[in-house]
């Protein structure tokens, strides 16, 4: 998402503009909300809010604020209105929590929150979710640490300036203790804190910045975690649905008088995507889907197949720009990519309870309350989404497939029709064959070399299909331009993300985008996916031109110091430049993005049969990393999916049909496949608090095709590299 808002670095005292924007988009505790003279919600809506999922406050819970409730036991209960992927945020929140509250991080829970307006920012995604919430989150446990002191002052008749905290309790000089459950009531009524709120100085943290384990790892591994389909909803069925066989294709008519007859039926309905069967188990529903007879009508792309798709593309690009004065000579690179399935572990998935005019909603959605409004419309509540509740579920990824909403809507229309709850399951075959894609494209970029060396310019076409924001950027407004104006919210977002990190004279990058009736969706790092990953293989291309070592020519042309610095760790660890055998290399690569900066060194080996990733090191520059642990596994994860696509995982439109239907074809790359080394070492330039979840991948890429062009001598430029029908 783009950075109109920039997150807290430090909350100060002073109400100031950042401050309080930085509140609004995050959304405000209760107790700044008041002294900003805002609108206070009820307590009783604040406590049903607390516990998010679809629970209510039980009587010895009590609510702090938006964010922070706390039982009678000391269990510190805190709220997170963005939905957990696999990408660590629960252990993020939990430690921001603990670390401000100097509370254990045992005692933390976090639960999410349900779609509520209050928050006014719910998406998941566009590596936003820390950056925004770090600063409300310490604030909001800062105050309540405050409040309990002034409670337990009052209870004592003591100064509070005298009191401390430590371990979930208050402590007095004279060796008193009171736990922090038994002082949250009187704690609640603190209107104003006798003792400063101001959130500790990252100097002083002892729990954030320290490599933990999950909070939640434990119930991962022994299965205990639940996602939408380990939910138990009384009588809920199981729903799989029968879908047209090309993209955005339709129902014309069915027969279910065989697939009715089957045992353990329940019922079938036909739905705007194709046709819902219902029965008692999953394998019932999937045979009885399988005895349909049905009539589709074609999709709009029915006539296009993967040889139309890049001829349209490449008509896009169109002739070359003029030249700056004083070129010497145009050099030019062009690059074509796939679409892509963002192939999460999970598949989607919905349970929904539909009675009367109220809709219950479970499902891992990247955006709350866009699905409320999808499925409110859906069900003809358009003008009163508040009749639909959406409990957000722990997600088996996401990467940006989940911002759509097409299982909680069929889930809903299935659940009315039928009379009874469902539980909606896409198969692999469905989300690989009717997704929301990363779409493919072309790209032309231009290196303009001057007198002596000296490069004058730089121009980037890229001819890529309109990317679908209809939940725009995680608010009403822009949602709503994201709906009617597809094409400027998608244009919008290439201009605010895709920037040249280099002293190149005369940039420029443009977008033309092509009408393609794929169904699109942002992809790990969007746009910078594909722009970002051409620019860095091109800048390896142009140092060839120039005979220059392509990490000399980066780092004499860089703007930034913060990628100035990441470059020169990753090399530094990296040994680049040093002896390496015939068939073996070594590529780099640069990018700075949502308030981070990253290099990439990848090391591979061309002399087998198929290129080998020999090893990765990723130096990177996240500010203040919250959790070491988390963003080095997200930096690995995003390396794994860069190799995977870089090599050998794309997809094939067949006369508007996705070849594709697992990940026995979708070629992502098995264990065997990466290396036993993925190093990566942190460089921290100041406090901010930088994204993460799609840094890692466009470097990585771009570095694995450095290192196969040294290696090989032909820079790479149509991807997956293995493809053989490219």
């Amino acid at each position: 998402m783009a950075d109109t808002l920039k997150p807290d670095v430090a909350v100060s005292g002073r109400v100031d503009r950042r401050r309080f924007l930085t509140w609004v988009v995050a959304s405000p505790t209760l107790m700044v909300a008041a002294r900003l003279g805002l609108d206070v919600p009820s307590a009783s809506a604040a406590e049903a809010n607390a516990t998010g999922a679809g629970e209510a406050v039980t009587s010895n819970e009590t609510a702090l604020d938006l964010y922070i409730a706390i039982g009678s036991d000391g269990r510190v209960l805190a709220t997170l209105p963005r939905t957990e992927m696999g990408q660590g945020i629960t252990t993020g929140v939990a430690m921001l929590v603990a670390e401000e509250l100097d509370a254990g991080l045992g005692s933390v829970e976090v639960r999410s929150a349900d779609a509520d307006p209050r928050w006014l920012i719910q998406l998941t995604g566009m590596s936003s979710t820390m950056r925004y919430l770090a600063g409300p989150l310490r604030a909001a446990a800062a105050d309540a640490r405050a409040r309990l002191v002034t409670a337990a002052a009052h209870r004592w008749g003591v100064s509070a300036s005298s009191l401390s905290t430590a371990n979930g309790e208050v402590i007095a000089p004279d060796g008193r203790r009171a736990g922090y459950g038994e002082l949250a009531q009187d704690a609640a009524g603190v209107w104003l804190p006798e003792i400063s709120s101001e959130p500790k100085d990252p100097s002083a943290y002892t729990v954030v910045g320290q490599p933990t384990g999950r909070v939640d790892a434990r119930d991962i591994v022994t299965g205990a975690a639940r996602y939408t389909l380990d939910l138990s909803i009384p009588g809920a069925v199981p729903v799989v649905v029968a879908r047209p066989p090309t993209l955005r294709g339709s129902l014309q008519s069915f027969d279910a008088s065989a697939a009715s007859a089957m045992p353990g039926v329940v019922g079938v309905v036909p739905l705007p995507t194709g046709v819902a069967v219902a029965a008692q188990t999953f394998a019932q529903a999937l045979a009885a889907r399988d005895a349909l007879r049905i009539s589709w009508t074609l999709g709009p792309a029915s006539q296009l197949s993967d040889a139309d798709i890049r001829i349209k593309l490449r008509d896009q690009i169109g002739p070359r720009p003029l030249a700056p004065l004083f070129t010497l000579k145009t050099l030019e690179g062009r690059f074509d990519f796939p679409y892509l399935a963002h192939a999460p572990m999970e598949t989607q998935s919905c349970v929904a309870s539909v009675v009367g005019n109220r809709a219950e909603i479970w499902s891992g959605v990247q955006d709350p309350k866009f699905a409320q409004r999808e499925v409110a419309a859906a069900l003809g509540w358009a003008l009163t989404p508040q009749w639909v509740t959406v409990h957000p579920v722990r997600a088996g990824g996401g990467f940006g497939r989940r911002f759509f909403t097409e299982a909680p809507v069929e889930a809903a229309l299935a659940s009315r029709a039928l009379g009874r709850p469902v539980k909606l399951m896409w198969t692999r075959n469905d989300d690989m064959r009717h997704g929301h894609y990363r779409p493919a494209s072309h790209h032309r970029v231009l290196a303009y070399i001057g007198p002596f060396g000296t490069i004058l310019g730089w121009h980037h076409r890229a001819a890529i299909p309109t990317v679908e924001f209809p939940h725009g950027y995680g608010d009403l407004v822009t949602a709503i331009f994201g709906e009617l104006l597809p094409e400027l919210t998608s244009a919008l977002f290439f201009t605010l993300t895709q920037h040249v990190p280099y002293h190149f004279g005369l940039v420029s990058q443009e977008l033309r985008e092509t009408s393609i009736p794929i169904p699109t969706a942002s992809f790990r790092s969007v746009f910078t996916s594909q722009v970002g990953v051409a620019n860095e293989i091109f800048v390896d291309q142009l140092a060839r031109e120039l005979g220059r070592d392509p990490v000399a020519l980066r780092r004499s042309q860089l703007k930034s110091n913060r990628l100035k610095a990441v470059l020169d760790k990753v090399t530094l660890e990296g040994q680049w430049g040093r002896p390496l055998p015939p068939g073996v290399a070594q590529g780099v690569a640069v990018l700075e993005e949502w308030d981070s900066a990253i290099a990439h060194l990848v090391e591979v080996d061309v002399t087998g049969a198929e290129p080998k990733v020999l090893r990765v090191v990723i130096a990177a520059d996240v500010g203040l990393p919250i959790n070491p642990k988390s963003v080095e596994a997200q930096l690995q994860g995003a390396a794994v999916d860069a190799m995977s696509t870089t090599l050998s995982a794309g997809l094939h439109i067949d006369a508007g049909a996705v070849r594709e239907g697992s990940f026995a074809d979708y070629r992502w790359l098995r264990m065997k496949h990466i290396p036993a080394e993925i190093r990566v070492h942190f460089v921290r330039s100041d406090d901010r608090i930088g994204g993460v979840g799609e840094l890692g991948y466009p470097s990585a890429a771009a570095a694995l095709a450095n290192a196969l062009a040294r290696a090989t001598g032909t820079m790479p430029t149509r991807f997956p590299i293995l493809d053989a029908g490219a």
